[in-house]
């Protein structure tokens, strides 16, 4: 921001009293000759606005409209105009753009969902290269340590990995994000990223194996998350063989089973499970069947539609879905 937009006493000062815009006439915003509902602005705002239109006309890509574009955008951080020849400025002085690093940065912390704040940091970026990498993984920790769900964060993460690298370090953040809340679904869902995406990782099915006991060991602390079964899941993609032939999952679905308490994605694993070829033993009957919760509720001996019973019960919010699914995959059964 130039150094004359605040008096000693930390005042704003208008432009019209500032030496460095004298030359300057100003543009005013043209709302037609009727305007229906006008907007009564704040004077700093009009005024600073008023100026920027005059540089923005005349397409000065100079110190000072570097300096004024600093000041709209504190203003109105969501003005993509501003924003947009800011980047043109920026490149005519060719200026140092570590110091947009800091002003997005300030500008986050009041607005951190603001679209053109994340498009002119990745612009920046993108300028600096692997330069900025360290940088903007610390800048998107930052705010993912305060939100962890931020999808601009997480977006501007991936971009960044994927653009600049930094991968090395990014499944142990995965990892310590799950550590501190198991029901990130955001951190699952990065997790799932890193190992698909990862150039030093070989890929899902180099990953399979010990993602797999990483996920259920997950699955039987917290039974009724539904991201770390749903990262099961995925972790078959386009293998279902692998999937239903996978005796630990089975297992563990059995083992929740039988535990008669959060068990509704259990059974949605095992009818899944069913519905690509696995063949239930007499224990899943016996255990789906206990889960009945009177004696009055229908009663199905093939598992997979006892399944479905049980789930419109205890899943009622999804009970026609339920419903749906076993008229669908079960209905010759």
């Amino acid at each position: 921001m130039a150094s004359s937009s605040s008096d000693e006493g930390g005042q704003w000062v208008p432009l019209r009293s500032r030496p460095e815009f004298s030359d300057v006439i100003p543009v005013e915003q043209d709302d037609g000759p009727n305007p229906v509902v006008p907007i009564t602005y704040k004077e700093e705002f009009r005024e600073t606005m008023d100026y920027f239109r005059a540089l923005y006309k005349a397409d000065e890509r100079s110190l000072r409209a570097l300096h004024l574009t600093s000041e709209a955008i504190q203003f109105n951080p969501g003005n993509y105009t501003v924003w947009h020849f800011r980047r043109l400025v920026l490149e005519a002085l060719d200026h140092d753009l570590h110091d947009e690093l800091a002003l997005t940065e300030h500008i986050a912390q009041g607005n951190s969902k603001n679209y053109q704040l994340w498009h002119h940091r990745r612009w920046v970026a993108e300028k600096l290269g692997t330069s900025a990498t360290t940088e903007e993984l610390r800048f998107t920790k930052n705010i993912l340590s305060t939100d962890p769900k931020h999808y601009h964060a997480w977006s501007h993460r991936q971009w960044v990995l994927q653009a600049l690298g930094g991968w090395e370090d990014e499944l142990d953040y995965c990892h310590q994000l799950l550590e501190e809340d198991i029901f990130n679904n955001s951190a699952w869902n990065q997790r799932y990223f890193v190992i698909t995406r990862s150039p030093f990782l070989g890929g899902l099915k180099a990953m399979r194996e010990s993602e797999v006991c990483y996920t259920l060991n997950a699955i039987v602390a917290r039974p009724e998350n539904e991201s770390s079964w749903r990262y099961l899941r995925g972790l078959y993609k386009d293998d279902n063989s692998s999937w239903v032939n996978n005796p630990q999952i089975s297992s563990v679905c059995l083992e929740i089973l039988n535990a008669k308490t959060n068990c509704v994605f259990a059974l949605s694993t095992l009818l899944d499970l069913i519905s690509h070829g696995f063949q239930p033993s007499q224990e899943f009957t016996d255990a789906v069947d206990a889960l009945r919760i009177s004696d009055s509720e229908q009663r199905d001996s093939d598992v997979a539609k006892a399944a479905c019973f049980v789930l419109e019960s205890v899943d009622p919010l999804r009970a026609n879905y339920w419903q749906w699914y076993k008229s669908k995959h079960f209905q010759n059964a």
